[in-house]
């Protein structure tokens, strides 16, 4: 049986979760007969809602899936949460085979929910598009395993790596395309972060549930700036200063500053404490630059096209360095075409 094919399905339905099921992780679920015809199908839609395991199976009857064979891309859980286990009722089922993606790295689960079906009889395949289904739920594994807030960043530059000319202009370097594929990747963080500087040079809306704003010193029209009509905002500044401003959806947070700016991984270690579990850094180059060395990820749209100013505006433009041994080395992911621009994602 190829089982890949199924758990390249169960990887596109956890997908439908993203936005959505955080802090959970990101599970979709196939059911099959003995010779491969699909019985039922389904994913983790929200936190707090059925599992993948168990959204999948109680849509068809049990005499449905007896003997029948279930491939999930994350190890099915063993505890008690806000729903019951998954391996409890694979096994109420049934279920004569299960087949995993990956296990699971909450110490909850951790070889638990393996155990517990291998116990009942249950054959159980690991490790079927390991690969994969790791990267799917990058986001979980790190907070799990190093509980620290997952770190993205997103620009849009031109061949020669510039986000805006000299004089500030950037609207617009990419296509339409690309910025409704910006709008996606937005869609999968739990919040979006950007600067002052940002917000008062361009005014965005930035359309999101948590918005996150890095402003030292208070600068930004927390009454008027369209950054803040909607979505709960989180405001970083200087813990040195006061604010009596109140608004019923923006939280405001003193931060420490080191060397004339906020301190970042102060910044990170509060968000996750807020229950942040993913940030998308949406700015320019030198707080993209104060990032770096926290991003898990970067999304780089890139269009086909040259300014060739010396003095207009780069993406990562935040330090000086001597020795081309002292780049900061990612590698790609992902390459994919929004004509007439591309987009390149990396990992560390």
């Amino acid at each position: 049986m190829n089982y890949e094919l199924y758990m390249k399905r169960c990887i596109e339905l956890a997908k439908g979760g993203e936005g959505k099921v955080s802090p959970n992780p990101l599970v979709g679920c196939v059911v099959i007969d003995d010779i491969g015809n699909v019985i039922t199908e389904g994913y983790h839609t929200k936190c707090g809602f059925n599992h993948a395991e168990r959204d999948a199976l109680l849509k068809t009857p049990p005499d449905k899936t007896e003997g029948a064979t279930l491939i999930v891309n994350l190890e099915p859980c063993s505890h008690f949460g806000k729903t019951p286990p998954c391996a409890d009722l694979i096994i109420e089922r049934k279920i004569k085979r299960v087949v995993i993606g990956m296990r699971d790295v909450n110490p909850i689960v951790a070889g638990n929910g393996i155990k517990k079906l291998k116990d009942a009889g249950i054959e159980v395949i690991e490790d079927v598009l390991n690969k994969e289904c790791l990267a799917l739920n990058a986001v979980f594994i790190k907070n799990m395993t190093q509980h620290k807030t997952y770190v993205a960043i997103k620009t849009a530059t031109t061949l020669d790596g510039k986000v805006a000319t000299s004089s500030g202009s950037s609207k617009w370097i990419t296509s339409a395309l690309a910025r409704e594929e910006v709008k996606t990747i937005r869609n999968r963080y739990d919040a979006i972060l950007t600067s002052a500087s940002t917000v008062l040079a361009d005014n965005p809306t930035m359309q999101h549930r948590k918005k996150v704003i890095l402003d030292r010193n208070l600068k930004t029209d927390y009454k008027n700036a369209k950054i803040y009509k909607e979505g709960e905002i989180y405001v970083f500044y200087d813990s040195n200063l006061t604010t009596t401003y109140q608004g019923p959806n923006i939280k405001f947070i003193p931060a420490p500053v080191i060397s004339d700016k906020l301190d970042i991984k102060f910044i990170l270690e509060k968000l996750y404490e807020e229950g942040i579990m993913s940030v998308l850094v949406e700015a320019g180059g030198h707080l993209n630059g104060s990032f770096i060395e926290y991003a898990d990820k970067i999304y780089q749209f890139i269009a086909p096209k040259i300014i060739g100013d010396n003095n207009a505006l780069s993406a990562y433009d935040y330090r000086k360095v001597n020795e081309i041994s002292e780049s900061i080395n990612f590698t790609i992911e992902d390459v994919k075409h929004f004509s007439p621009d591309i987009l390149i994602t990396l990992t560390k």
